[in-house]
């Protein structure tokens, strides 16, 4: 039994050292995206495993193979890539992990995603996420930046447009996979995208759905000002907390995680305002389950829900099915469905 208690006392302070050098992963994954290292790898679909040095004739020659192979190394005890040994060397190609950092055919993939996590200005928040317990009613990334994080960028071109992408690299492959899979669209006519950035959700769905005749793209008139023409979608800049377009239906992804449970029924109460008796809120959300474990979507959310309480709402957050269903009673639906459609948005449609 003493045997059996030392050893777990070692693998304690093994699995605490490891939690204190995390910081290593997600910087690591932020320098082989600045490296475009899987796309150097992927090469048209051939993803012949390459050694450090061959990868860096691809895009850095004269770069440090060495400490290139000591970040791929790592990312590879993770899953990112697979290491090969043979022949007295190590070569890496792209596990399914990995191919989520290929750029497709629009230029599109999770590397934004990641970009977009590790800019300087929200690095400078995650020293303060203490401060979210001291004090939640500003945020560590408005402690750190001096302003809350949609200002902040909005007055930031370059990180707007790398956020713009991110959302688009996350979006598309999500998107996809719920118009194959959920049926709600089916009846409507004229659709309301609430907080659809450029409309690309809003295309999508009509391009999936031509029995809806008409789609508003409704967000920040700055922001749908610098929206593209979209065939049967118009595009009306306003405040969602002062009002929404009428419509049959209402979709909105990513929009009520980021606010506070008052904040997210005042948004819910102009939803219920804005359809007819029948229509329905469709809210793509991550939701986080009833019990924690260690499977990677668990991990994945309660992430996800600490990234919004440092960045964007020091009292926003992710939350329960159950939260969200009270949530809704509470602005007026009365009849509620979901739908698991991705392993990390979950479609949750209320009806009036």
């Amino acid at each position: 039994m003493e045997n059996n208690a030392e050893e777990s006392r070692k693998q304690a302070r093994l699995a605490i050292m490891e939690l204190a050098n995390m910081i290593s992963v997600p910087m690591s994954l932020n320098a082989v995206v600045r490296l475009n290292v899987a796309d150097a790898i992927w090469q048209g679909g051939s993803n012949a495993p390459l050694s450090a040095a061959q990868i860096l004739e691809r895009v850095l020659p004269g770069g440090d193979a060495e400490n290139l192979q000591r970040v791929l190394r790592m990312l590879a005890s993770y899953g990112v890539f697979e290491e090969h040994i043979g022949g007295g060397k190590r070569t890496y190609s792209l596990t399914d992990v990995g191919k989520t950092l290929v750029s497709d055919e629009q230029g599109l993939s999770y590397a934004a995603y990641v970009l977009q996590h590790h800019q300087d200005a929200l690095m400078r928040a995650w020293p303060l996420v203490h401060e979210a317990v001291v004090d939640p009613t500003r945020e560590p990334f408005e402690r750190a930046n001096g302003e809350a994080a949609y200002m902040y960028y909005l007055k930031q071109s370059e990180m707007n447009e790398l956020m713009l992408k991110a959302m688009s690299g996350v979006s598309v492959p999500f998107m996809r996979a719920m118009l194959d899979g959920y049926d709600g669209f089916q009846g409507v006519e004229k659709l309301v995208d609430v907080g659809g950035s450029g409309g690309d959700c809003l295309r999508m769905i009509l391009q999936k759905h031509p029995s809806i005749k008409e789609g508003i793209n409704f967000d920040l008139p700055e922001v749908v000002a610098k929206a593209p023409q979209i065939p049967s979608v118009t595009h009306v800049g306003g405040d969602m907390f002062k009002y929404i377009p009428q419509a049959d239906a209402i979709f909105m992804k990513w929009v009520l995680t980021t606010w506070t449970d008052e904040e997210c029924k005042h948004i819910m109460v102009n939803c219920y305002k804005a359809l007819p008796k029948g229509g329905k809120l469709m809210a793509c959300e991550p939701v986080l389950p009833e019990n924690s474990d260690d499977s990677h979507r668990t991990r994945a959310l309660l992430e996800g829900d600490i990234f919004v309480m440092t960045i964007y709402r020091a009292k926003g957050k992710h939350r329960t099915e159950e939260q969200f269903r009270q949530l809704a009673i509470s602005a007026g639906f009365n009849r509620f469905r979901s739908f698991h459609v991705d392993h990390f948005y979950t479609v949750l449609e209320f009806q009036k």
